[in-house]
């Protein structure tokens, strides 16, 4: 603790001379210091938490470093403004572009300008197709009911507790990669140990980089190849191998049956067939970005939000029981007098119009996003001196994030029971959903930036959460017991959601 005060002193003593040296640019209305990027560091176990506690005190407040303020809010009038109407003037910058790129690269999740607007076009274009989404459809529901085959098997034995976050995160990275890449992973049956190595390196990878963002020294590391760095290095080679001999592969079998390729559905064939068309507009390390951007965006985000959802679930029973029934009555599986359907039977009902009436299982899940948001902050550069709707300065350089975790919390947006779970919330008196501002239920960002696969995510999580909710009922193994947070930049529970699996129909039957 000594040795943090002297640094945080250190930090702050360099602050003032730093903004000496500027000078006061007419005493501009800068927002109120909450403390340095070290205070940050000590409570990295517990970011968000902490992140949430300083917002209840200032809506928008400053953490120091010693080349720039680190910029949090939770006003939607300034997230509007950053996301929307002064878009122009924040997004990735250089120094997030470096954190994250040996990860992501130039996807399209760290970069601005042209590469962005070229990767949205086609993404846009691939996420439009009825294409993408019936092929998608169909693998969601193979993989569901593959997920549910085996949480049938536990269910049978009974005495042991089902991990439910490891079967819903190497699931969710089946599906997702069966789109994005074409193949099948295997990660679910646990039949392909190069996909479970793949995966491990994934996670590691994802909390290293959130990690740089609060370690002044991570470039120093980085180029001795030391500490954490030199797991971070050991971690991108196994993601780039991997994915590499993935791209290879496709390569060759475009070049053994151009006339059958065409008709692949993937994301990376359909990638890979625009490049046909055009050899120069990317390459395989462009496309490797590509790609990884988009696993990370449906596999992490789908799965967390299926975890804290079976979390919450398990502690508010009649909400399960709420939502399995509504699952009933939109499939027309409903009659209790009636054998209950096996797998491949229920998974036939689930058709675009079944999973459109599952009112009260969309408002569950927007629930579940509001109070456990897949990207809990997010972050963007400003290049511009600005000055925000709330009245306070930024300067240019400065690093503003939004924050969906904290305003999820925030009584002035949701009321004195924000933090009570209460997907009614979402619901009109006839028990439709209603949407509320992207810039209040930040979850799926907003703006020219806002998450183009919103739609795509729904429906996975719908079908998943539909087909396990039908056959089985969920409890905690460990009665009261609670779920932390693994600190990445997605929100990752930090350990296993071990729970009881009961058959909801007495017979437990599957096909």
């Amino acid at each position: 603790m000594d040795s943090l005060l002297a640094l945080s002193l250190l930090l702050l003593a360099l602050y003032l001379a730093r903004r000496a040296l500027l000078g006061n640019k007419g005493r501009k209305n800068y927002p109120p210091i909450a403390g340095t990027v070290l205070h940050q560091l000590l409570n990295f176990g517990r970011l968000v938490e902490y992140q949430t506690e300083l917002s209840r005190k200032h809506r928008t407040y400053r953490m120091l470093t010693p080349t720039c303020s680190y910029v949090y809010t939770v006003e939607p009038a300034n997230v509007e403004h950053i996301l929307r109407t002064n878009f122009a003037n924040y997004g990735k910058g250089a120094m997030t572009h470096d954190v994250l790129e040996d990860l992501l690269g130039d996807g399209i999740f760290n970069v601005d300008g042209a590469k962005w607007r070229h990767q949205r076009k086609a993404a846009s274009f691939e996420f439009s197709t009825r294409v993408l989404r019936e092929y998608s459809t169909g693998v969601f529901r193979d993989t569901a009911a593959e997920l549910a085959g085996i949480v049938a098997v536990a269910a049978a034995r009974g005495e042991r507790a089902v991990d439910m976050q490891d079967l819903l995160m190497r699931s969710t990275l089946d599906s997702i990669f069966q789109i994005g890449f074409g193949v099948r992973l295997g990660a679910l049956s646990g039949s392909n140990e190069e996909g479970a190595a793949f995966a491990r390196a994934f996670d590691d990878a994802s909390e290293q980089v959130l990690y740089r963002f609060f370690d002044l020294l991570w470039k120093a590391k980085r180029l001795l190849n030391v500490s954490s760095e030199a797991a971070m290095k050991r971690s991108v080679r196994t993601i780039n191998d991997f994915v590499y001999a993935v791209i290879d592969k496709k390569i060759e079998q475009m070049a053994r049956d151009q006339h059958e390729f065409a008709k692949k559905e993937d994301i990376l064939s359909r990638f890979l067939l625009e490049r046909e068309k055009d050899p120069g507009c990317f390459d395989n390390k462009y496309l490797r970005d590509i790609i990884l951007n988009f696993v990370i965006a449906g596999r992490d985000t789908s799965a967390g939000t299926l975890s804290w959802f079976l979390y919450v679930l398990c502690n508010n029973q009649h909400i399960q029981d709420k939502v399995a029934r509504e699952v009933r009555e939109a499939t027309g599986t409903g009659d209790s007098d009636a054998a209950p359907a096996g797998v491949q039977e229920f998974i036939e009902c689930l058709d675009e119009d079944a999973i459109s009436k599952m009112q009260y299982l969309h408002a569950a899940l927007t629930e579940t996003l509001r109070l456990y948001p897949a990207v809990p902050i997010d972050v963007k550069y400003c290049f511009s001196d600005d000055t925000l709707p709330d009245g306070h300065a930024i300067r240019k350089g400065d690093m503003v994030n939004y924050q969906p975790y904290p305003m999820g919390r925030m009584k002035f947006l949701w009321g004195d029971d924000a933090e009570e779970f209460r997907p009614e919330r979402w619901l009109d008196d006839d028990g439709a959903f209603v949407p509320e501002s992207p810039y209040k239920f930040t979850a799926f960002q907003a703006g020219p930036r806002i998450c183009l696969g919103k739609e795509f995510a729904y429906r996975q999580m719908k079908i998943f959460a539909a087909v396990l909710l039908y056959l089985f009922r969920f409890e905690m193994w460990e009665r009261n017991s609670t779920m932390g947070f693994r600190p990445m930049l997605t929100l990752k529970m930090d350990g296993p959601l071990n729970v009881r699996v009961l058959p909801r129909r007495p017979s437990g039957q599957l096909a």
